[in-house]
């Protein structure tokens, strides 16, 4: 049957038709709707757990057991998982093991541009890169095969335009191979006696794989014009495909790792000219490089943000595509968090108060931004807490009575806990500020171990975060709601002055949730609104100047009263 799907919609066709039984993943933008596709299905048992190393251990617990098993994560997720994976290469697997990396080339939602190529090749596990849907079906069904014939995980490699991109797929049958699980202590017990005897293992493995590439379906050889031959990948396969059609030469690579030899130089001996077109790092530049062969890339093409076919058509075929311009520039439209977003309040009291804030990765790092201004720091998962211990025990007492680290709830379970456990065993006089929105946020709300859901929304196990920061060893904690300006003022207040650690849990459900019901807009009274624009000191989108009169749009307003609280002058009244 042929369907139109997404990228990552395809993927998890590809895991229900290969018979994946175990899926255990962590949210990231762009690979997050592999996972929630998949628990579709039945017949797949998926998860969220708590970061991406916990998912790739437990789908590695899975796939020993003699299921095929799955994990899913955003290119920096892959660096959580990095200590699971490159120790997995050593013990190869039992049954089938998949992991999929999701690249943001562009930046259009993580803290940095990373080629996840580099882990496949410093891992030596085999790596799959599809150009559309239907591949992304086809490879996930080859990569278990590859998996379990060549005794390796196998990653497969998508990017945001592939991810978030649809292609027709074609459909087949479930089939769901198993193994049983056996002993082998020296296959699976990764000490230095055993590691040392596994390490020739996977170089042998390497070369078979190498092997492989040369023949590999997924490696193809595209004939056209010989006067421009070009090696490419992914979406950047595409682009060139659109700006020359059959008017050069293709050697389209689905494997990506390892990269085969004879066939890049057989192609090479074909073509006037040899290009390579990739985005990103110049992975498959350097190895034809390495061969002796003659080839341009990152000497045309840049090394950052992602491709498209006009950058090709410009840099490789000196033209310019057709494309529909605007008659006028669009305004720059910053990003904002939300009408009766909980966080807003919050940000607002430590802006006011001219505190230096450590923030974290989350929709909350939009604090950073006006007019709030009220974060400095944002770095990695979990990275506001432990830094915010170097800081304060660097900078001295004084500094720390003005410094507060702020980290989401979701963020706290993923990598958090163990940075709040230096400071209280460490003992520095760090405040940490949980901003509890009862959610996942940035990724499209998903659940966390602290909401007492799992993924698919049924009662689960529930993480009290007060409990658990006392169980750490921290004395004072407390709860805030963050559309009490007066209550946060003083909890921040009363934190920074005491000489020990110390934890706040602004807690409020994220105002976008479904179920979370909202008090009625309010409305600015023109008579008694002075136009002094305090109230747009909180960024709300709701809230905009008007005839120098403060107005509300009450299609976005979700009646939190913060604004209220700001105005001197009682302007702001419930609408009828």
């Amino acid at each position: 049957m042929k369907a139109l799907m997404l990228g990552n919609k395809a993927v998890a066709r590809g895991l229900y038709e290969a018979g994946c039984c175990f899926i255990s993943s962590y949210p990231g933008t762009p690979s997050t709707e592999v996972t929630e596709e998949a628990a579709k299905y039945p017949e797949i048992y998926c998860e969220w757990a708590p970061n991406e190393k916990v998912a790739m251990e437990a789908a590695f617990g899975a796939c020993l057991a003699g299921k095929r098993a799955f994990c899913a994560m955003k290119h920096v997720g892959l660096n959580v998982a990095a200590d699971p994976l490159y120790t997995m290469s050593y013990t190869g697997v039992n049954a089938g093991l998949v992991i999929v990396v999701a690249d943001d080339p562009g930046m259009h939602s993580s803290q940095n541009e990373q080629d996840s190529r580099h882990h496949a090749i410093a891992s030596k596990v085999p790596m799959l890169e599809p150009a559309d849907s239907s591949e992304a079906i086809e490879y996930t069904k080859l990569a278990y095969e590859i998996s379990e014939t060549f005794d390796t995980p196998v990653i497969i490699k998508m990017c945001t335009r592939i991810a978030h991109s649809q292609s027709v797929v074609e459909t087949g049958a479930r089939i769901v191979p198993t193994k049983a699980y056996e002993k082998n202590i020296a296959k699976y017990v990764m000490m230095p006696g055993n590691a040392k005897k596994r390490h020739p293992v996977v170089e042998e493995r390497t070369r078979k794989l190498a092997a492989y590439a040369e023949t590999a379906p997924v490696n193809r050889v595209e004939m056209g014009d010989t006067k421009l031959g070009v090696i490419t990948s992914s979406t950047a396969y595409q682009y060139t495909k659109e700006v020359f059609g059959d008017n050069c030469s293709v050697l389209k690579l689905g494997m990506v790792n390892p990269l085969p030899v004879q066939l890049i130089k057989d192609f090479a001996a074909k073509v006037d000219k040899l290009v390579v077109v990739e985005e990103l790092d110049p992975i498959i530049e350097t190895h034809c490089k390495a061969l002796g062969l003659e080839v341009s890339g990152k000497d045309i093409f840049p090394m950052e943000d992602e491709f498209s076919q006009s950058l090709v058509a410009k840099l490789l075929n000196d033209t310019a595509t057709d494309s529909i311009g605007l008659s006028e520039p669009i305004p720059p439209r910053p990003p904002v968090m939300c009408a009766g977003c909980p966080h807003r309040g919050l940000f607002y009291t430590l802006s006011k108060h001219k505190c230096t804030v450590l923030g974290d990765i989350g929709c909350y790092t939009l604090g950073a931004v006006a007019p709030l201004s009220a974060m400095e720091m944002t770095l990695c998962m979990g990275a506001s807490v432990s830094a915010i211990h170097g800081f304060n025990k660097a900078a001295g007492e004084e500094a720390a009575r003005k410094t507060v680290a702020v980290i989401g709830d979701s963020t706290f379970m993923h990598s958090g806990m163990t940075g709040l456990a230096n400071i209280a065993y460490n003992q520095s006089n760090s405040t940490v500020i949980i901003l509890d929105n009862s959610i996942t946020g940035m990724t499209g709300h998903q659940q966390n171990p602290t909401t007492g859901l799992n993924l698919r929304g049924d009662p689960a196990g529930k993480i009290d975060l007060e409990s658990l920061c006392r169980a750490m060893g921290f004395a004072r904690v407390r709860v805030v709601d963050p559309y009490d300006l007066k209550a946060c003022g003083e909890a921040v207040r009363e934190e920074l002055d005491v000489h020990e650690p110390s934890v706040i849990i602004s807690r409020r459900p994220c105002a976008l949730l479904k179920y979370v019901k909202h008090k009625p807009p309010v409305k600015v009274n023109p008579d008694k609104c002075r136009g002094c624009k305090s109230c747009m000191r909180i960024g709300c989108p709701a809230i905009s100047m008007k005839n120098k009169k403060a107005v509300i749009d009450n299609t976005l307003c979700v009646g939190c009263g913060v604004c209220t609280q700001m105005c001197a002058f009682d302007a702001f009244e419930t609408a009828e």
